[in-house]
């Protein structure tokens, strides 16, 4: 186990360098220059010489890029242009936030999804299937913006149940952390629930077809536990690839929808960063999606080895 552990750690590291290069080059053909938006309204030259020396952005893009690498490898992600922050402290700051947002969506869908899934697949071709397929495809069919705008107002504005905006860190306040990711939380795990609920029905439809499953039933064992026990836990490994992709996109930001609740999360951040050039904030928040994203691939890949007998057997 801890050879295949060994062995995925080392495949992640030229897929971050890969991506770092990537993201280094691709940022600099970006129209706008970053030192102009730094400088004011007047935009003194000396002011703009002093500025792009002091950032060394006169130097050759490879130059800049091994510098960038080298200091990052140290644990600085550079300084950002607008706030004058260090990257890795605004990193700090906001992505506990964005963590605490996917954690209660991912909760939201597996409640959802999860179960809606089993059910369809269980309940095949009857009312209770097509009625799963509807919900799931409304799920899917509805932006996140519009079911986010529409909570405010029926929720927030209305009903007065549940705060409109705003974000207070959980340590601080739990019951008021919790109120205020509540409707965010449930907007994006809607549609990730859908997005579950399909795969598990598929999943759960192929398991259910097999030999063992038909003897586990000719034996007399309970439903249920065909169901749950025999059937579920084979068909867990879709799921898992499934889980650990949607959380990675999570990772990455619910841009819109941290927008709308006014949550200062990874979307927001990166929003403000490329609107204003800075160039640092996005390479740490790309490199640290990244490396989040290769995290939970690395958890799906140790998950399936504990779920999947034949695949301990091959290790």
């Amino acid at each position: 186990m801890y050879t295949y552990i060994a062995k995925r750690l080392l495949v992640a590291i030229p897929t971050l360098l890969i991506i770092s290069i990537f993201v280094f080059s691709l940022q600099k053909l970006l129209p706008g220059d970053p030192i102009l938006a730094m400088a004011g309204e007047e935009r003194d030259p000396q002011v703009l010489e002093f500025l792009r020396e002091k950032y060394r952005l006169n130097d050759p893009v490879p130059y800049q890029y091994v510098r960038w690498l080298g200091a990052a490898l140290q644990g600085d992600l550079g300084i950002s242009l607008r706030t004058n922050q260090p990257v890795l402290q605004l990193i700090g700051e906001k992505l506990p936030v964005t963590i605490q947002l996917a954690i209660m969506s991912m909760i939201f869908a597996f409640v959802i999804g999860v179960p809606m899934g089993i059910l369809a697949a269980v309940k095949k071709n009857t009312m209770i299937d097509y009625l799963a397929n509807i919900i799931a495809l409304t799920g899917l069919s509805i932006p996140n913006f519009w079911l986010g705008i529409m909570l405010i107002l029926l929720v927030s504005v209305n009903l007065g149940w549940l705060p409109a905006s705003g974000y207070e860190p959980f340590f601080s306040n739990p019951l008021r952390s919790l109120e205020t990711m509540l409707m965010p939380s449930f907007v994006l795990g809607n549609a990730l629930a859908a997005t579950l609920m399909r795969h598990t029905r598929s999943a759960m439809l192929s398991v259910l077809s097999t030999d063992y499953i038909r003897t586990a039933r000719a034996k007399g064992l309970p439903e249920s536990t065909v169901v749950l026990e025999h059937s579920f836990r084979n068909a867990m490994l879709p799921i898992v690839t499934l889980t650990a992709l949607l959380f990675g996109e999570l990772l990455a930001g619910a841009v819109l929808t941290e927008q709308i609740f006014t949550i200062p999360g990874f979307g927001k951040l990166i929003v403000d960063a490329v609107f204003n050039r800075d160039y640092a904030v996005v390479q740490g928040v790309v490199i640290c999606t990244a490396i989040g994203f290769i995290l939970m691939n690395l958890l799906a890949d140790i998950l399936y080895v504990l779920l999947n007998p034949r695949m301990r057997a091959a290790l």
